[in-house]
């Protein structure tokens, strides 16, 4: 019985990787510019108000399950160190957070708007909007 257990834990440890979707950095098509993973997390975190190629960016994050995936890989931060980060920039006055939308709200603003940058559930990507990364 203690090997049985054993074997499920390794089996599933094995696995688990598999089992987190890759979330899928979206723009609009017409957005020529390359955007580094740097550059990503400057744009979600506030610090940068615009594309490498100077148009402004405006960044959208999910209400789902693929934020989380998208706060831990491209901002190093979980959800509750990413409230309290937004919470002292809007106390100060310095910025405030990104708008919440669903998937298919991401996808519908994004393709629409030149200036929007977000994220989906890279099984999600249109073929309306421009894969800049995917992680």
């Amino acid at each position: 019985m203690k090997n049985l257990y054993f074997a499920v834990l390794l089996i599933a440890t094995l696995f688990s990787g598999y089992a987190t979707a890759e979330v899928a950095v979206i723009v609009h098509p017409s957005n020529a510019d390359a955007i580094s993973k740097a550059d990503i997390s400057a744009i979600f975190l506030g610090k940068k108000k615009s594309f490498p190629g100077g148009s402004s960016a405006v960044p959208i994050v999910l209400n789902d399950a693929s934020a989380d995936e998208f706060n831990s890989k491209l901002l190093g931060k979980s959800a509750s160190q990413l409230k309290s980060y937004w919470s002292k920039l809007v106390f100060t006055g310095k910025a405030n957070p990104p708008k919440s939308v669903s998937s298919d709200e991401a996808l519908s603003l994004i393709k629409s708007n030149p200036n929007m940058i977000g994220f989906v559930d890279s099984a999600n990507v249109s073929a309306d909007v421009k894969v800049v990364g995917t992680y």
